[in-house]
């Protein structure tokens, strides 16, 4: 595992951070690669009941693309520079957006062109009143990569999307919470705290249905009604056999607080 991803899983939350920060967190070939390879584990590990994406530093959650590499790769010819979109960005943003639990990105500072990417993968934004983000493909003559050409019109709609695509500008914290890409924000200085807040408390909740969720409104996008609501049956039949179904029902008609399995 390279230094340059962290990853902790603790009391059901893993916590994944980006560590780069002298370079604003930008993703070099090692990072791509950990940062793939962290996110697939936690998507994948029934022990993690909920993700938070951070990063290290106070300047940027991640820039994207680091260009110093890359225009490097350029001159040498290598085939591994467009390559990177399938080995790498596919693969982090489906296991984001695609993990049975609920993901929490904490933004601590400028998100651009694949750190946006990412950070629209996850399920819950916070955001530091610092921070901003940009999409910044079209500034380096590239498309949308990282997924955004899906999550952002779901987001903020495909008008408004079209123009942040052909017209890179930057978001702000404010503009970004009034577009709906932040769900809060929050000083800066309680970044950390905050985000930690809400990942554990996903963490402790009922994880099948949460699951569920995500899954029925992925869904939804591309469906039509009659096939969603086929889906939604499907989904509210495994959410209500699972025995945090039975826990919440108990805590609920008991007037307790219900302390889910997570199954």
């Amino acid at each position: 595992m390279a230094d340059t991803v962290l990853y902790e899983v603790s009391d059901g939350l893993a916590t994944i951070t980006l560590n780069r920060p002298e370079a604003m967190n930008a993703l070099n070939v090692a990072t791509k690669v950990a940062l793939r390879d962290v996110t697939r584990a936690a998507a994948e590990d029934d022990a993690v009941r909920a993700v938070l994406l951070t990063a290290a530093g106070d300047r940027a959650f991640c820039v994207g693309q680091d260009l110093k590499e890359h225009i490097g790769l350029l001159a040498e010819g290598s085939g591994q520079v467009m390559s990177t979109v399938k080995e790498h960005y596919n693969p982090i943003a489906r296991a984001l957006t695609e993990a049975p639990k609920p993901v929490v990105a904490a933004v601590n500072g400028v998100a651009a062109g694949a750190g946006f990417g990412f950070a629209l993968a996850a399920d819950y934004r916070i955001v530091a009143d610092t921070a901003s983000f940009n999409t910044s493909f079209a500034g380096v003559a590239l498309t949308a990569d990282s997924g955004i050409s899906w999550t952002l019109p779901r987001v903020i709609g495909p008008g408004r999307a079209a123009d942040l695509l052909l017209f890179p500008r930057t978001i702000k914290a404010q503009e970004a919470y009034e577009l709906g890409i932040a769900n809060k924000i929050v000083p800066a200085d309680s970044l950390r705290a905050t985000a930690e807040q809400v990942a554990r408390l996903l963490a402790s909740g009922p994880t099948v249905a949460y699951a569920a969720i995500k899954e029925s409104m992925a869904y939804g996008f591309s469906h039509s009604l009659a096939e969603t609501l086929e889906k939604e049956d499907e989904l509210q039949t495994r959410a209500g056999a699972s025995e945090d179904h039975t826990i919440a029902v108990r805590a609920f008609v008991n007037k307790e607080e219900p302390r889910y399995l997570g199954r």
